[in-house]
């Protein structure tokens, strides 16, 4: 055996486990990397289409809200399809996709772009991990969840320094043309070094389950998404929909012999402790990105290269420690990890929230750094710890739906925080008896911003209480 090429006693299958590897990391990077890559470019797009900054999250929230929809039915896809089939097409749609929004000129063209490279970037993430759990062994678990969560967190939040960076120079239209030799890149690698890594089964798909699992994602993250701007009653109508829709969606699942997702894995409480602890990390994680530029470029009034600039340390401290901490974690587990990681970002979360216009830019940076030092240590541990409470068999349901709920959570935690930022921001400015003041219109964005940071805050502190459950409950299977 070399190094190179790992052993599945299971299926006593060779895999070349480097150039898999590669491609597949490749590929997930540029997808997830293409998520917030619009980020930066909110407020040009805003004056540019004459569009709101709730209008304009959509172009991420869309984009999201697809591949989070996708995620389930690509979990079943990947028993229907070798792995090399799947990927190059995911490519090839998520290719189109990225030229119609290089030469988009109108908002609606835009988010119909983008909810095209949703669909591919839907079908990657599950091939991704699935397959990187498939040529590893189970002790090296950790590791290789870590690399993948790296990927998973480096590439949105390089997004917005890299567009921010190209911003400085040309318009909005050089961020999609930049991605596109890449693709073909990856279309050819994929053709050429991926090997089916999961078991062709052929399984019956069930529409009436992707109709319910459709209606209840869009349903619920739709009514988050407007909540700031229609009425309680539509509001909880819209919610009321999708969760109902995802309540017959769960028990549907549980009543078919091959389901398109098999929630059974819910019966392990870690597992349970864990997917909701990933939900709250995602949910911050993914819009911090969002709002910290419009802070940054709106009250402090920085270029969309400070802003992105402003992100780069934090990121670059992610992309070293996750790799580390996945290493640790296979040596002493997750129970004393993820408790503290989540301490760490609930304390400097908080500290967030309360800056002023009179914040330095440095400090905002160093905030978010030790944030994202905190975020490191929980993100790719819960996710490992729980996938490791399942069997061997459930592994590939348990990434779909920790898959699944990352991506929902990245949806539900941008319509969420950037609606209760832009609440916040206007009711403040209805109390001014000068709203279109300069000095108030900052304040106001800054009122926003620490209302909507303080309810993160929240939330990671409730994540940290549950995650100390991890520590009496831990049991791993092997079997």
């Amino acid at each position: 055996m070399t190094a190179e090429k790992i052993y599945d006693e299971e299926k006593e299958t060779h895999y070349n486990s480097k150039s898999i590897m590669f491609v597949l990391l490749l590929g997930g990077f540029i997808s997830l990397f293409n998520e917030t890559i619009l980020n930066v470019a909110f407020p040009t797009l805003m004056a540019e289409m004459h569009i709101t900054a709730t209008a304009a999250q959509w172009l991420t929230t869309g984009y999201v809200l697809v591949v989070g929809i996708l995620l389930p039915v690509t979990a079943f896809l990947i028993h229907t399809f070798t792995t090399k089939q799947l990927y190059v097409s995911a490519m090839l749609i998520f290719l189109v996709g990225t030229v119609l929004a290089a030469f988009s000129t109108s908002f609606p063209t835009l988010l119909i772009a983008r909810v095209i490279q949703g669909c591919g970037t839907g079908m990657l993430i599950p091939i991704m991990m699935n397959s990187a759990l498939a040529i590893t062994p189970r002790e090296k678990h950790g590791s290789v969840m870590g690399l993948c969560i790296c990927i998973i967190t480096l590439g949105p939040a390089l997004g917005p320094v890299v567009s921010g960076l190209l911003l400085q120079y040309f318009n909005w239209h050089s961020l999609f043309i930049l991605i596109i030799p890449f693709l073909i890149f990856c279309i050819v690698l994929g053709y050429v070094f991926l090997t089916n890594t999961a078991e062709i089964t052929k399984p019956k798909i069930d529409y009436l389950s992707i109709l319910l699992s459709t209606i209840g994602f869009a349903g619920i993250i739709f009514a988050v998404s407007v909540a700031s701007t229609s009425s309680v009653l539509t509001t909880a109508a819209i919610f009321g929909i999708g969760l109902i829709a995802l309540i017959l969606f769960s028990k549907r699942q549980l009543s078919l012999e091959q389901p398109i997702l098999d929630i059974r894995a819910f019966k392990h409480p870690v597992f349970s402790i864990c997917v909701i602890l990933v939900v709250l990390i995602q949910m911050f994680q993914f819009s911090i990105n969002m709002m910290l530029p419009l802070l940054l470029q709106n009250g402090l009034k920085t270029s969309s290269l400070v802003s992105a600039l402003v992100l780069f340390p934090a990121i670059l401290v992610a992309a070293i420690l996750t790799p580390f901490v996945g290493k640790i974690y296979d040596k002493i587990g997750g129970k004393t990890l993820i408790p503290a990681g989540l301490f760490i970002m609930c304390i400097f979360t908080f500290i967030l929230s309360r800056v002023t216009p009179s914040t330095s830019v440095l400090v905002i940076t160093l905030i978010y750094c030790f944030i994202m030092i905190g975020m490191s240590m929980c993100m790719s541990t819960s996710q490992t710890a729980g996938i490791s409470q399942l069997p061997t068999k459930g592994q590939s349901d348990g990434v779909a739906i920790i898959s699944t709920s990352m991506q929902i959570a990245g949806a539900l935690g941008s319509a969420l925080f950037v609606g209760i930022m832009t609440a916040y921001q206007s009711n403040y400015l209805r109390n001014r008896i000068t709203p279109s003041n300069s000095q108030n219109q900052i304040k106001a964005i800054y009122s926003g911003f620490g209302h909507s940071v303080t309810v993160a805050a929240i939330l990671i502190g409730f994540g940290f209480v549950i995650s100390l459950f991890i520590r009496k409950s831990s049991k791993k299977i092997n079997a």
